[in-house]
């Protein structure tokens, strides 16, 4: 399968981004080492089960059957699902606990272009509906639900949803319902994601939802820039996620952190938190990390570094809007290099895409204690264009130590926001201005806390070992 040729220079800046020394608050005692070996006990081939790898004959079954047969050791140690070199075309396949999928270097598997094989499931409860329209959705390709160790690896196979017919139903309107993903897995823990490429997904590509202890890391996701919505990792309404060193080329944000929408998402009730995010590159139409728009379950406890976001729309974004409720809180995003992007800092309290019209119009998002720090950007259009909810200002917004080369006659427009900046270049908007150091430190976050709690929440992750 060839690879995109831009891929080779942003590897060797994922290679600088890895050498470089933690500052104070490096996120590196979060995001313990990981390696996978070949230790199931058991180990089949797609090819036992009848599986034909020329990209033509429907596989569907044979996944479906080496799953269900792999079942019957699960507590056996677990086993391992090998997929050789090789185009397998299937639908929608279930994995099950203490599994890995190993996909080796030449195996593709196929998405199938019949959305007959993408079943209908039910809407997530945090979302009321389907994303896209009313009612349920297609099933993802690779799907999990009520999971535990789970491993969906190989030296760089890839996992391709073929969804330009998709994209075309989606722009014509003819979908009946919400697009599926590449990979969905629900209510599950202990997941490792690594060492695969994703391409073309018909929706998002990785979400992880009602999910704990995931790490996402060495993965590469492309899908072309006018694809609509191809996210590349969305943890949502999930907590204790790492994700990195993974370069993403979209047409959507490249990490967005969600966690249900509107009263369906507040009604549910459960949070993103503990979200690290180390050594991102990558480019979109839309932001490079971004959290919302739908957050009503709330959002918390997020620390991104080493972030490389070139051609695209906008490096850093938070999406909201009245009637959405929940809160963004507690967010520190460091060590960003930006080069050609439209916006640098994108706040946004006017996000107003709703489930329906049964959503509180009073229902008000919290965003606050949002800490932007160490980032450079040149042939950058605006510095920053931050806008909170009239009646319903976003507080405690601090940015230090940014340099950007900024275009605009306006770098920042702001509103309805109130917080606190040093060293910025160019000048910040007015209601930014107060100085940080020394009268405002406390009111700014850093992530002394979250490091130091995950730190001993890692001491009893020993489920990462025995892989």
């Amino acid at each position: 399968m060839k690879r995109p040729s831009a891929l080779v220079d942003v590897f060797l800046v994922l290679a600088l981004f890895s050498c470089n020394s933690w500052t104070t608050w490096s996120s590196s005692e979060r995001c313990n080492p990981i390696h996978v070996e070949d230790v199931r006990p058991h180990s089949v081939s797609i090819t036992e089960f009848g599986a034909v790898g020329d990209g033509v004959t429907l596989n569907t079954k044979a996944f479906q059957n080496a799953i269900f047969y792999l079942n019957s050791f699960a507590d056996k140690g677990g086993a391992k699902l090998f997929v050789p070199a090789g185009q397998w075309l299937t639908g929608s396949f279930d994995l099950i606990s203490h599994l890995t999928l190993w996909l080796d270097k030449d195996a593709v598997i196929l998405g199938s272009k019949n959305s007959d094989d993408w079943p209908i499931v039910d809407p997530l409860p945090s979302y009321g509906r389907g994303r896209e329209l009313p009612g349920g959705r297609h099933k993802s390709l690779i799907y999990g639900y009520n999971l535990t160790d789970v491993i969906i690896t190989g030296n760089n196979g890839t996992i391709d949803g073929q969804g330009s017919i998709w994209w075309s139903r989606f722009r014509n309107k003819t979908l009946d319902y919400t697009r599926p993903h590449l990979v969905e897995l629900m209510n599950s823990s202990r997941v490792l994601i690594s060492n695969l490429t994703f391409l073309n997904s018909p929706f998002w590509n990785i979400h992880p939802v009602y999910c704990s202890h995931v790490t996402v890391q060495n993965v590469t996701i492309h899908a072309p820039s006018s694809s609509p919505n191809t996210d590349g990792i969305n943890p949502d309404s999930s907590d204790d996620i790492c994700i990195e060193d993974c370069y993403i080329s979209t047409g959507d944000d490249l990490v967005a952190i969600k966690s249900g929408w509107d009263e369906y998402g507040i009604s549910f009730g459960r949070p993103s938190t503990n979200i690290v995010i180390r050594r991102l590159v990558g480019k979109t139409t839309s932001a490079g990390i971004a959290i919302g728009s739908e957050m009503s379950g709330g959002v918390s406890d997020v620390f991104a570094e080493d972030i490389y976001v070139f051609d695209s729309h906008t490096g850093i974004g938070i999406k909201t809007a009245r009637g959405r409720g929940g809160y963004v809180r507690n967010v520190y995003i460091s060590k960003v290099t930006l080069d050609n992007v439209d916006i640098a800092i994108r706040l946004n309290g006017l996000y107003k895409e709703h489930p329906d019209d049964d959503y509180d119009p009073d229902a008000l998002p919290v965003i606050e204690r949002i800490t932007i720090k160490d980032v450079i950007g040149k042939n950058v259009k605006r510095a920053g264009l931050i806008q909170g909810i009239k009646g319903d200002d976003f507080v405690n917004i601090c940015l230090s130590n940014i340099t950007l080369s900024v275009s605009s006659k306006r770098p920042w427009n702001c509103s309805n926001v109130e917080g606190y900046s040093d060293l910025l270049s160019p000048e910040v908007c007015n209601p930014l201005k107060e100085s940080i150091f020394p009268e405002h430190i406390s009111d700014c976050y850093s992530p002394e806390k979250l490091l130091r709690s995950s730190s001993t929440r890692n001491q009893g992750s020993s489920w990462l070992l025995p892989w």
